[in-house]
């Protein structure tokens, strides 16, 4: 890293503060430790896993935790570009796309496994799980592929909760979905166990019925990705970085803008373009405004967030409706 990004790391035309500029920082070291991390994961998982399709499904799974790291990584590299005469806003929706992508990846693949699972469970395939020599030691290779999910399960939680205190200082929501998914990985390994634990004793069913378990959790990890990502892009007024509810800076630029001595009432539209916020701040003057007046408005509103760089002002004689 030069010394210059040193000291700031560019969003678009937008300098990070000290938070996000940390959060940034540590959010792309983690996303690099993530892919060996993901990698001996899957080496692992595919190893041990036999005929299992629960085993199958959950080394389905890791593949996909790919995704969310190199599209943080590649968006994040992309989101940084300065804004030019083809793209006058930037570059942010990069994160958006990202999000998206990795969302449909998501949704295809966990369609797949609950399909494959469905199948064999219809065509009453049991799963063949036999024993293995170790050490000088004959036993099921079950005690193999329990103790291989639980051992892989553990760095990944992990990374989840660290990549989630980041995501929220950033409003990165293809970090938000990558630590969302990974904190959730115990469900999966929890549920493979269980899978393998009731084959041992003879419920050959289990193994299927997990396997569908975990596909079901793909493709609903996918629904709603893609659900959110869609409505983004779409240009959604903008929400929370987990998507649960509108981003509280729409009513606080509002109010902001409605308490300015002279303006007698504004209305907000804002839209989420990755990491930062369109905004566009329409108002009823209560009085004559000089360019350089709207112009002090504009700054006064635009230190609120360092997400709020992008905005307009825009005199009306009557606010529009929506």
């Amino acid at each position: 890293m030069s010394a210059q990004e040193t000291q700031q790391v560019a969003f678009g035309a937008t300098r990070l503060a000290d938070e996000q500029l940390d959060a940034f920082r540590k959010a792309r070291r983690l996303q690099w430790i993530s892919l060996p991390v993901v990698a001996a994961t899957v080496v692992i998982i595919m190893l041990v896993m036999g005929s299992s399709q629960a085993m199958k499904a959950a080394w389905i799974e890791d593949l996909l935790s790919f995704l969310p790291p190199i599209a943080f990584l590649i968006a994040g590299r992309v989101a940084r570009r300065e804004p030019d005469h083809e793209h006058p806003w930037g570059l942010h929706r990069a994160v958006g796309i990202g999000h998206l992508a990795s969302a449909l990846a998501l949704l295809v693949l966990g369609a797949f496994v609950v399909y494959d699972a469905v199948m064999t469970l219809i065509s009453r395939e049991h799963p063949t799980i036999g024993t293995i020599q170790l050490f000088g030691y004959t036993f099921w290779q079950g005690w193999l592929m329990m103790a291989g999910l639980i051992v892989t399960a553990i760095p990944t939680m992990i990374l989840g909760h660290m990549k989630m205190k980041a995501a929220e200082p950033l409003h990165d929501k293809i970090l938000y979905a990558d630590a969302d998914m990974m904190r959730a990985d115990w469900t999966t390994a929890g549920g493979a166990v269980i899978g393998l634990a009731l084959i041992g004793f003879g419920l050959w069913w289990a193994d299927s019925v997990v396997a569908a378990f975990i596909g079901a959790s793909i493709l609903k990890d996918g629904v709603v990705n893609v659900r959110n990502a869609t409505r983004g892009l779409a240009d959604r007024t903008a929400r929370t970085f987990d998507d649960k509810e509108e981003h509280p800076l729409v009513r606080r630029v509002e109010e902001a803008a409605s308490a300015e001595p002279a303006v007698a009432s504004a209305m907000v539209r804002m839209r989420d373009l990755g990491h930062l916020f369109h905004t566009e701040v329409f108002i009823v003057p209560a009085l004559e405004l000089s360019p350089a007046a709207l112009e002090e408005i504009r700054k006064r509103l635009t230190s609120l967030d360092w997400k709020l760089e992008d905005m307009s002002i825009v005199p009306v004689t009557e606010l529009p409706d929506c």
